[in-house]
């Protein structure tokens, strides 16, 4: 696949990483952005993954109401200096992120907040579907392994492809972020309200 000068430009915004290391790194990822995004971050090129051992302590909390007044969403987003706080551009993410969970309903930030028992009850339907499908019983780990990423999709906002952009996923719309504000920044929590639930 041929690279373009758009695509390394995007990538580089995106990471902030330095024009060759994006054209080698979508070289090797054969023109696929965020597969470009983890061989940068492997290889340490990424901006925005030194930057995110950097304490975020700043930001802002966001209300969202969905038009129809029945469905609500606060969100923290936190960063590392009030400035970046009140940046155009950091409002806008975070308004971004609040409607992706009032879109997407994700139950946790990050996979490593989902209950183990969740994760085990899930692992098991999985299991079952496989063996009633038909499914040798050699491959039925990789089926559930399969199953269980899809559902951390759905479930776990930053694995969520986002709703703006199917193409991305709402980690890469932070790492995007932290490479243009020059800042770490992290979703520390939210909480999700429809009427009557």
């Amino acid at each position: 696949m041929e690279i373009s000068p758009q695509m390394v430009k995007e990538l580089r915004e995106m990471t902030g990483a330095g024009m060759m290391d994006c054209k080698r790194a979508l070289v090797q990822a054969d023109g696929d952005i965020p597969k470009a995004i983890s061989i940068l971050r492997e290889q340490g090129h990424s901006k925005a993954a030194q930057k995110a051992a950097r304490v975020a302590s700043e930001g802002l909390i966001y209300s969202y109401i969905h038009p129809g007044d029945k469905l609500g969403v606060l969100v923290e987003v936190n960063c590392e200096t009030d400035f970046v706080a009140r940046t155009d551009d950091f409002r806008s993410l975070t308004k971004d992120i609040a409607m992706q969970i009032a879109a997407a309903n994700p139950l946790v930030v990050e996979r490593g907040q989902l209950d183990a028992a969740i994760i085990e009850k899930e692992s098991e339907i999985y299991k079952t579907q496989a063996i009633n499908e038909g499914k040798p019983e050699k491959i039925l780990d990789k089926i559930v392994q399969g199953r269980l990423e899809k559902f951390f999709q759905e479930v776990v906002l930053l694995e969520q492809p986002f709703i703006k952009d199917q193409d991305i996923t709402i980690k890469d719309l932070l790492t995007s972020a932290i490479a243009k504000l020059g800042e770490n920044i992290v979703v520390k929590r939210f909480t999700r309200y429809r009427l009557g639930e």
